[in-house]
């Protein structure tokens, strides 16, 4: 008897609304144990980004080992990390022990909701090139959208650029990629989760055309509100959460490989869980210049219902 375990790989933050703070509560509020290995430090708070201290790379693999070494993961939640060497020996040592780490949720964390930037140039490529093909989903919005496919000047302004990208980013070679639209400022707030075709005929979900993308718009009402800091992390790590539960209750517990129903599901529920994180932080003033920056969202609104 064990708990579903969730790991989170990224960087924090001291004023709790994102970070390693973030997925540590999210996961804690959706009754996954969780495990954190931190990349950078960061001196921040909901007005802006003061400064970065990186982890150094070995002592990020080794932080990591640590824990897949002696714990069962079942999901992990990738977000900042800050440099091109993190970025390369994080993506050699999931090459190496790939099944140690669960289903991954690649939270691409380039640019802070302040408006900060929070990844190194030389990061992109490696990001590009080594770590989104080992990832079952990566859940990026519409900025680092347009920056990963190298057109940080195009960025998605209608649901149909939606979707056009998120099959795009296919191509990178993740398997799904949840493209948030929080961006867009009209109407519902919805995202676009499209998912590869499968090897196996009749394999996810169903009705899926051979050697096409499933793809499925995902809505929630839009929240007004400027408590909107740590909305990607809480969501990535909502989704590593329930992805994590999903594994611990398989028949078999030899094979924790997630189905695309089940990812489909878990990415629903994750959403769904911002959204009322979103709802009960709205009229939150937690800072004290609530006009100047962006509060968090209420990461324990589901325990104290």
């Amino acid at each position: 008897m064990r708990p579903p375990v969730a790991m989170t790989i990224a960087g924090s933050d001291p004023s709790g609304g994102a970070g390693i703070q973030a997925d540590l509560k999210t996961f804690s509020a959706l009754g996954a144990y969780g495990c954190a290995c931190m990349t950078s430090l960061t001196s921040q708070n909901t007005v802006g980004v003061r400064g970065v201290h990186n982890v150094p790379e070995d002592f990020v693999v080794s932080q990591i080992e640590a824990v897949i070494d002696d714990v069962p993961v079942d999901s992990t939640k990738i977000g900042m990390l800050g440099t091109g060497e993190v970025v390369r020996s994080l993506a050699g040592l999931m090459s190496e022990r790939r099944d140690s780490f669960g289903t991954v949720i690649l939270d691409p964390v380039m640019v802070a909701t302040s408006g900060d930037t929070l990844l190194s140039q030389d990061a992109d490529a490696a990001i590009r090139a080594e770590l989104l093909p080992l990832a079952d989903l990566i859940t990026p919005n519409l900025p680092e959208s347009a920056r990963l496919l190298g057109h940080p000047d195009r960025v998605a302004d209608s649901l149909e650029d939606m979707r056009s990208q998120a099959a795009e980013l296919l191509e990178l070679g993740p398997r799904a990629v949840l493209l948030k639209g929080g961006h867009l400022r009209d109407g519902e707030a919805v995202d676009v989760l499209a998912i590869s075709p499968r090897q196996s005929p009749g394999d996810g979900v169903p009705g899926a055309p051979a050697g096409e993308p499933t793809v499925i718009e995902l809505t929630a009402p839009r929240v007004e509100t400027r408590n909107t800091h740590g909305t990607g992390c809480t969501l990535s790590s909502a989704i590593a959460a329930f992805s994590a539960r999903w594994a611990v209750h398989q028949a078999d517990p030899g094979d924790r490989t997630i189905d695309d129903a089940a990812l489909t599901a878990a990415s629903r529920d994750g959403k769904n869980f911002l959204t009322r994180a979103l709802v009960d932080g709205a009229c939150w003033e937690l800072s004290r210049l609530p006009e100047q920056g962006h509060g968090p969202v209420n990461h324990l609104a589901q325990i104290l219902r």
